[in-house]
């Protein structure tokens, strides 16, 4: 039964993802290899992809069959078919039932007791000096919105120290290990930084963490690794090649975090680390409190597999998606799917507030018992389609095709589509306040809302908070305003006891105590 159990799993991590070897010499496949193969996807239907092989060279027929072998074509038109045409259910007939989560399952930091959020802050932080909680960020993302080819976290928002979001984000882990450590007197403590990448993405990513120290974190505590990808799918159905001897594909979404935490060792580390709680997060906000105490203590203390943070709704217009419950089930309702009746309902205990209010922000937490399981849920996640332009080549004239309008599809997943598979009880939300912890990074500097200028002001109003809350005065000079506090120095705003009765001129920066 037991080797039944793991042939299938085997099997099923086959069918989910390809990955490219690096390293190996270019070898042309021999005749029995490539008929096998060109039988495989005349029998799915998708033989145009050998079109031009045998005009290639021995490299590009190497590679062309290596990617080929790793794509499991009967499976892609199976994944295709669901995306394009979802399975209904009887619930789908009528109108989606739709409810705030229940009291049980959420917390505020807006409104929580003071003595509740400490407790969660001890006990998150006992935990991250017992070395069990470990950090996954999602930065497949690259800046071409923001005017940079480069991957997102290696932008540079505009800061007075220049620091890049990926800087900013390693010295709040290395400032809550430091934290950890003097709280509960152990020699040292670890919390691993696990960094998803795209293919683009991961080669630039690398070579950055190399040429910066990896920010004062130790190299074997900081793992990259990438995402899975999947190939691109016209209008009617067929793979589509790129170029001559290449398939055209596409990362297979923020969802593609569960598998790649199979195919990489990402998920083998953890175990051998021991770590128990998983804190995953996007890379373009420059708020995000990594590995936060409070939020690991507070979904520890539940019990949960996953929980989320959020934010409160600014209004009942913001197209942002919506955590709550669906047809009993904990989910995410995208902003589009809900009638401006439903959007505009108030909280019938609190009057002047949404009663749908809860924003995603993808800043969740994970049990790793959960993660241990991926492969007895990961099937049942869905796969959605992006309708979009992809450059390729014609099968049958050969011409490269740079298409002015939607010509196929990308197929994808997102990270939320594992909540509804879960109980109720294994499932929480704390909100957080959005100008403590949210400030995404979205769209090119003057656009004047989540572009360079929105994140680094609202790093430099926290800051200005901070200082003023510790004694001190904050002068402005000019229009610039606003102080930057150095993660190093401040986690969370404490520890600033230094600066009572200062007078500091904005913009500054709080580097080192003084």
């Amino acid at each position: 039964m037991a080797s039944a159990v793991k042939e299938t799993v085997s099997n099923l991590m086959d069918k989910l993802s390809f990955t490219k070897q690096e390293g190996v010499p270019a070898k042309e496949p021999d005749a029995e290899e490539l008929k096998e193969l060109r039988e495989t996807y005349e029998k799915a239907e998708q033989d145009q992809v050998f079109a031009f092989y045998d005009g290639l060279d021995t490299e590009g027929k190497a590679g062309l069959f290596e990617q080929l072998s790793s794509i499991k074509p009967e499976y892609i038109n199976e994944i295709t078919k669901k995306a394009l045409n979802p399975p209904k259910s009887n619930e789908q007939d009528s109108a989606p039932k739709l409810e705030p989560l229940p009291d049980s399952a959420v917390a505020s930091m807006v409104d929580s007791k003071s003595e509740d959020i400490d407790k969660w802050y001890s006990s998150g932080l006992e935990l991250i000096s017992q070395n069990k909680v470990a950090v996954v960020l999602m930065a497949g993302g690259q800046g071409t919105r923001l005017g940079s080819s480069a991957p997102k976290g290696c932008f540079d928002i505009g800061l007075p120290s220049q620091k890049s979001l990926f800087q900013i984000q390693a010295e709040r882990i290395y400032k809550v290990q430091q934290l950890a450590q003097k709280q509960h007197g152990k020699d040292s403590v670890v919390v691993p930084w696990y960094v998803m990448t795209s293919e683009p993405t991961r080669g630039p990513t690398e070579k950055f963490f190399r040429e910066h120290n990896y920010f004062g974190l130790s190299k074997e505590n900081v793992l990259i690794f990438e995402q899975g990808v999947l190939p691109c799918i016209s209008n009617e159905g067929k793979i589509l090649l790129e170029s001559k001897s290449k398939v055209a594909v596409a990362p297979d979404g923020n969802g593609g975090i569960y598998q790649a935490l199979l195919t990489s060792s990402v998920r083998t580390d953890m175990r051998k680390r021991g770590i128990k709680h998983v804190h995953a997060y996007c890379v373009d906000n420059c708020l995000v409190k990594v590995a936060d105490p409070i939020f690991i203590g507070f979904s520890a203390s539940k019990d949960v597999d996953i929980a989320t943070k959020v934010v409160r709704k600014r209004n009942a217009t913001e197209s942002v998606g919506l955590i709550l419950l669906k047809n009993g089930k904990p989910d995410v309702v995208e902003y589009s799917e809900i009638d401006k009746e439903t959007a505009e309902a108030k909280d019938p205990r609190h009057h002047d507030v949404l009663k749908f209010r809860a924003a995603n922000i993808v800043n969740h937490y994970y049990s790793f018992r959960f993660l241990e399981i991926i492969e007895e849920w990961l099937h049942q996640l869905p796969h959605h389609v992006a309708r979009k332009k992809i450059p390729c080549v014609d099968t049958d004239s050969g011409e490269s095709i740079k298409p002015s309008k939607p010509n196929g599809i990308k197929l994808e997943q997102f990270v939320f589509d594992v909540f509804p598979l879960l109980e109720l009880d294994k499932f929480a939300s704390m909100e957080v306040k959005r100008e403590d912890e949210f400030s995404p990074l979205k769209n090119a500097r003057g656009t004047g809302e989540d572009d360079p200028d929105t994140s680094k002001q609202d790093i430099l109003s926290q800051g200005a908070r901070w200082v003023r809350s510790a004694g001190a005065t904050v002068e402005s000079e000019g229009t610039s305003s606003g102080v930057e506090v150095s993660p190093l120095i401040s986690y969370g705003g404490e520890g600033l006891e230094f600066l009572k009765s200062k007078t500091i001129k904005a913009p500054a920066v709080i580097e080192r105590e003084e």
